[in-house]
């Protein structure tokens, strides 16, 4: 089994890896359009359900991928390959980071990429480690980002009058380590959990259906068991010792702040999900399920073009402002859908993407 994986790339990965794009550009162009707010009550609650869990799945995706990269070194426990695994890794880690750096100062101050290169850098160094290293990592590091929320203003930093939207002192050396470790979008604690979790689960043998059974299983109850148990402690805990604001602080599942609650349920839903594409495309596998797979296998070329063209487009004619969360999802989807095409034609001149062709030559 271990050989067929190394050999054969699994398809449902890159379309859980599609569809965590499609859910990063609906909350990023909900966001940049205004419209967060703005619409039926429903369809604002549909947009709300991505916020997070998108860029949760799109981590954990990469660890994932990370981990079935580095089977071979890491079943072989050969120094030599480990260590050449490793350079390869931060070689990527180090392309990832100046590109999201780019695209922060051309303006998109959400970035993902910076974060996920500092991520895949540090999860470099534990590729060979063993599970239970990896739990007591992942159970530390989600420990510390706790009792760090807990220990500092977690708004410190952002503009007070544009609360997570502009971070005042991003360029000053404190100011980017506070944001990159500890309060930005995507702060290494814990979200670099995510990365580790995706590390362990690509150890495992993802085409044993008795094992994905047992995955898929085990999301399931640990998402309800926490969304239960995060409204119920809510509950009490307003009723009797703390106020509603400190309460979903502390308990919510929501992504700001990234408690314990919110990592361990988006945790358990994006497990499912993964499963659940995996199922999905060696079920119903058709052309249209072939173009959101190569959509998914180019997607860093799609997530910086969505910020070069997707962004660009609302600003310049105007449409960053006030707009309805029906025109940020339709305008997300029709994006998505451009990308498929464009997927579509390049994947018949290309065996890779532009932006990951770049990245591999520059990694090997």
């Amino acid at each position: 089994m271990n050989k067929q994986l190394g050999h054969r790339r699994i398809e449902g990965l890159d379309f859980a890896r599609a569809l965590a794009m499609l859910g990063m550009f609906i909350v990023n162009f909900g966001v940049i359009s205004g419209s967060t707010a703005n619409g039926s009550q429903w369809l604002i609650q549909l947009q709300s359900l991505f916020e997070g869990r998108a860029s949760a799945l799109f981590v954990i995706l990469a660890g994932i991928g990370t981990a079935l990269m580095t089977r071979k070194a890491r079943e072989a426990k050969d120094p030599i390959l480990i260590r050449q695994s490793k350079l390869t890794l931060w070689k990527r880690a180090l392309f990832l980071f100046v590109v999201g750096m780019v695209l922060y100062v051309v303006g998109w101050t959400g970035d993902i990429l910076h974060y996920y290169g500092v991520y895949m850098f540090l999860a470099a160094l534990l590729i060979a480690t063993s599970k239970k290293t990896m739990l007591f990592t992942i159970s530390a590091v989600i420990i510390v980002s706790q009792w760090l929320q807990i220990q500092f203003n977690y708004l410190v930093g952002w503009h007070p009058k544009y609360i997570l939207l502009e971070y005042i002192d991003f360029w000053t050396v404190e100011g980017f380590m506070r944001n990159l470790l500890f309060n930005g979008y995507h702060p290494v604690f814990p979200w670099i959990s995510f990365f580790l979790i995706g590390m362990i689960v690509g150890t495992l043998d993802l085409t044993n259906r008795a094992l994905r059974k047992k995955l898929v299983t085990v999301g399931i109850l640990l998402g309800v068991i926490i969304e239960i148990f995060s409204k119920v402690i809510i509950h009490f805990s307003t009723k009797y010792f703390l106020d509603h604001d400190s309460a979903l602080y502390l308990f919510d599942t929501g992504p700001i702040p990234p408690n314990i609650m919110y990592v361990l349920s988006n945790s358990a839903s994006a497990i499912v999900i993964i499963v659940g594409c995996m199922y999905f495309v060696e079920t119903f596998k058709n052309k249209v399920i072939e173009a959101i797979i190569k959509t998914g296998q180019l997607s860093l070329t799609h997530y910086v073009g969505h910020v070069f063209i997707g962004i660009t487009v609302l600003e310049v004619f105007d449409l960053s402002n006030n707009l309805t969360v029906v025109f940020s999802m339709l305008y997300a989807c029709c994006y998505f859908l451009g990308c498929v095409f464009f997927s579509i034609w390049w994947r018949t001149i290309h065996q890779r993407g532009p932006l990951e062709l770049i990245l591999r030559k520059w990694s090997n």
